[in-house]
């Protein structure tokens, strides 16, 4: 027998869905649907790719970084070293993808001593040094400002110790998916999604995709490329379910990143929306600044709108990418935590300039979510997890936005809406990001590959 606010959620969308195409009619009765236990009534998470905590914040005032001093061995434990390599600034030193499979975090972690991080490179025959390697204000400027003014987190690990398809696995459903860690051959059967629980209860949802392809799903993908980490069935896990894939309903959630601007402009935007970024990742060797400026059109489209005072932008990384982390990762199961990655939260809420040591994961994302719109967890994971609510403080009315510059100079108070300029210049950037990447890629690879190397090349010092 169907409960009474259920009934009461399934009539008002029934409702909404007969109405003619009067958006904001259909906004201000669908965010009448989901009844949020905080001020929050819209969150959004944005997951980037390949890069640990050390690598971006190591050197973050205040934050739990680098320690002094800090030189791995060219060989863990149980060997004697011959030289070691110290933590140094990246700069202009070239990178590449480095590995991050399961055998990887295994000889990095090193069950515990946390001194495999060169060895296990050399292994692959990868530049062991690039590990070491960390950026600071200099190539992060817009990210450490953002830091400044909002919420870094320092002990977010990632949740599982392979790389991106169990991490996005733990990111929707609070689980791996598959024990070794790739697409099953039949997808993810029936394993119950946070989606699942939000369309249960009638809490509206979206999954945005930059330049999304709704033709690729896992079943159009041959058997050797399910392993790809850096395809948009990996990143959107949803593309895995014959149910999402079959349901034209469920389907439709999934959607391509220009309707995140629409809605915010329409006052439509889900109370749950999850985003994917596909040329603007991060993933080494790709564009730092590209990345940020990606992130800079979200935050500031989400501040210039109406549902910025109850509202959460939080974005962080799938995995390590094979960089130096010196904080040990709890192993809470056999599958995780991997290292800690970059994790921070913009809101009206966030508590100004705060370092949050809480340790968290993905499924401290879905915690937040199900907490605050009354869901049941999804697998133990999620129910024993940290939520990411001590970021935020609920005593103090909301903030208003804040301009946020890309160099390091004090914010200022952000103009009045100018919407029609974000939204009119997304599409223009999107096509010169994509020209951008294509030239990128015909002359020698991105920006950070075409960087040349430091006047002094990177040496190996003797091990004492």
């Amino acid at each position: 027998m169907i409960g009474r606010k259920r009934l009461s959620q399934v009539l008002c969308m029934l409702i909404v869905s007969l109405m003619p195409s009067n958006h904001s009619v259909q906004a201000s009765m669908l965010n009448e649907v989901p009844e949020s236990k905080t001020p929050i009534k819209h969150f959004i998470v944005l997951m980037q790719e390949n890069h640990t905590f050390d690598n971006y914040f190591g050197t973050y005032p205040g934050a739990d970084g680098i320690p002094a001093g800090t030189c791995m061995p060219d060989v863990p434990s149980g060997a004697t070293p011959t030289a070691c390599v110290e933590s140094f600034h990246m700069g202009s030193y070239p990178t590449e993808d480095l590995d991050q499979s399961r055998r990887t975090f295994n000889i990095q972690y090193n069950e515990g001593h946390m001194d495999g991080f060169i060895y296990a490179l050399d292994q692959r025959n990868q530049d062991g040094n690039l590990a070491m390697g960390y950026y600071d204000d200099r190539e992060l400027s817009y990210y450490w400002n953002l830091a400044d003014e909002y919420v870094l987190f320092d002990r977010f690990f990632s949740s599982a110790r392979g790389g991106s398809t169990m991490n996005h696995m733990y990111w929707v459903a609070g689980a791996p998916g598959s024990e070794k860690g790739k697409v099953p051959q039949r997808g993810y059967g029936d394993l119950p999604t946070i989606f699942d629980r939000l369309t249960e209860q009638g809490i509206s949802w979206k999954f945005y995709v930059e330049d999304y392809d709704p033709t690729i799903t896992y079943r159009s993908l041959p058997s050797a490329n399910k392993s790809d980490h850096t395809s948009q069935v990996i990143r959107v896990p949803l593309l895995s379910f014959d149910r999402f894939i079959d349901d034209p309903q469920l389907f439709s959630h999934i959607v391509d990143l220009h309707e995140y601007f629409q809605d915010l402009e329409r006052g439509t935007l889900p109370a749950v929306a999850y985003i994917v970024s596909s040329n603007t990742t991060e993933h080494p060797p790709r564009s730092l600044r590209a990345g940020q400026r990606f992130l800079k059109k979200l935050i500031q489209a989400l501040m210039q709108s109406d549902v910025w005072s109850s509202s959460i932008f939080m974005w962080t990384y799938d995995d390590w990418g094979g960089w130096y982390d010196h904080v040990p990762p709890p192993q809470v199961d056999k599958y995780g935590y991997g290292f800690r990655v970059p994790a921070l939260l913009v809101s009206p809420y966030a508590r100004r300039g705060y370092i949050n040591s809480t340790e968290l994961d993905f499924t401290s994302i879905l915690r937040f979510i199900e907490d605050n719109w009354d869901l049941e967890p999804l697998t133990a994971r999620d129910a024993h997890a940290n939520s990411i609510v001590t970021a935020l403080d609920f005593s103090q009315p909301p903030r208003r936005p804040f301009f946020t510059s890309f160099s390091r100079e004090a914010d200022k108070p952000l103009r009045e809406p100018r919407r029609e300029v974000i939204y009119a210049s997304y599409g223009a950037a999107v096509v010169l990001t994509g020209l951008m990447f294509t030239i990128a890629n015909l002359i020698g690879g991105g920006e950070q590959g075409r960087q040349t190397l430091p006047a002094k090349s990177l040496r190996r010092r003797k091990a004492r």
